[in-house]
């Protein structure tokens, strides 16, 4: 009987939000659908979901196999683990200093054009150890888990030369095995042309495509390549060139496409068959509809938006219309969006891109798990599927984004195991 056994059983939840249907990233009217479960249950062994629904239902599942532990949700919220399908985690330096340039008017590609922005952060995380941006990354993270994340997607790209990618890329395979929050290593050393090769990007192309792509690769340390798309960064050919070569090693894609401009992004990714699409901010309809052929999923970054002052966001609204998977990330970096909060991201999401609270819940559970390739065994409750969730201090979906700027959470388990609680992480 003892082989039986249930490792966790939580009962008395007043609201279970399963994300239970399609296995497909959810589109149009799907990304209301959120299989919402009044006084349900859910039973773990071994880290995974073997029951979830109503407590009777559970409780007729698992019969008379003993449970090790009990835990009464109170009545409150459990949504699936959130997922931060899209950060820079791993830095070094800060960059407050540009807060000032910002009120003056100054634009995200000023600051940068300035010496500031990315390359202010390359020049710090050159400087950086091993160890001190490990310290450093650890303290975001240990942030995001107490907010709700357990599973993040973590972006190089402040290295710029081989050692300096595969020292960011290290520390995030490091805190994979160490953190209780999964990382999912994306290398994104086409981040921005350094100083040292300005004015010959293409010769940092084929840096990139002949020596830090296919190093990478021999070393494991990243699952997807990302590549940035912008005036005065890559260009759409440029783009494409560093694409090719990550497929042709065998990288899942990723690009940010049309974040201040609409440079066509958008429609390399349809081409490419990118997994995701990131920003958006400016992608031509065009763009959009190439990325709905080709089912690539957006992710789009709120707190990027609203923090540059931007007058415009992305069309979230449009891209849910056309039939667009949508998902939402905090795009954590030490520029144009420091923060680690997703609650935030929610409610923004809300706000200033027109996404219901069941929309919003979507793009930061399932929606996010496809965006970087996860939905098998995360962003959902369901049996078979990894034990991550959240007990919220909230009855109802809602109240999550409405009542805004506090953290709602009160527990967090990952795999089955209570990794916050009360708001704090347990040591």
């Amino acid at each position: 009987m003892e082989n039986n056994r249930i490792d966790l059983l939580i009962h008395n939840i007043g609201t279970l939000i399963t994300m239970q249907g399609t296995q497909e990233p959810r589109r149009g009217g799907e990304m209301s659908e959120v299989a919402a479960v009044r006084r349900g249950a859910v039973a773990v062994r071994d880290g995974i979901i073997v029951a979830v629904g109503s407590e009777e239902e559970v409780l007729a599942q698992i019969g008379e196999r003993p449970v090790t532990h009990k835990h009464d949700a109170e009545g409150k919220l459990v949504t699936p683990g959130l997922i931060d399908p899209h950060t820079h985690l791993v830095h070094g330096g800060s960059r407050e200093n540009e807060l000032a340039l910002k009120l003056k008017g100054a634009s995200y590609l000023e600051i940068l054009a300035q010496g500031g922005g990315i390359l202010s952060t390359v020049r710090s995380t050159r400087q950086a150890s091993e160890e001190e941006l490990y310290v450093k990354a650890k303290r975001s993270l240990d942030t995001m888990l107490s907010y709700g994340v357990t599973t993040a997607e973590a972006k190089s790209g402040y290295g710029l030369t081989l050692e300096d990618e595969l020292k960011q890329l290290r520390v995030t395979r490091k805190l994979n095995q160490d953190h209780p929050v999964d990382l999912v290593s994306t290398f994104m050393g086409a981040h921005m042309v350094p100083e040292e090769y300005k004015g010959r990007s293409q010769e940092f192309v084929q840096l990139l495509i002949e020596e830090m792509l296919p190093e990478v690769k021999r070393q494991g340390l990243a699952e997807f390549c990302d590549v940035f798309c912008e005036h005065g960064v890559f260009s759409v050919e440029e783009s494409e060139q560093i694409l090719l070569a990550a497929k042709a090693l065998g990288f899942g894609l990723k690009i940010h496409a049309d974040e201040i401009e609409p440079m066509g992004g958008a429609q390399l990714a349809g081409k490419m068959g990118c997994i995701s699409a990131e920003h958006l901010i400016a992608a031509s309809d065009e763009g959009l509809e190439a990325m709905q052929r080709a089912g690539v999923i957006a992710v789009c970054l709120p707190a990027t938006s609203f923090n540059l002052r931007l007058k415009h966001h992305a069309r979230a609204r449009t891209m849910i219309e056309m039939g667009l998977p949508v998902a939402l990330s905090t795009d954590y970096n030490p520029g144009s969006s420091p923060t680690e909060s997703m609650q935030l991201v929610m409610t923004l999401g809300c706000l200033n891109l027109g996404m219901t609270p069941e929309e919003v819940l979507t793009a930061v559970t399932i929606n996010a798990a496809h965006a970087i390739g996860k939905a098998d065994t995360i962003g959902s409750l369901e049996a078979g599927k990894q034990a991550d969730l959240v007990i919220f201090n909230a009855e109802n979906l809602a109240y999550l984004p409405y009542h805004f700027g506090i953290n709602h959470v009160h527990s967090v388990f990952k795999q089955g195991k209570m990794v916050v609680s009360d708001g704090k992480r347990i040591h």
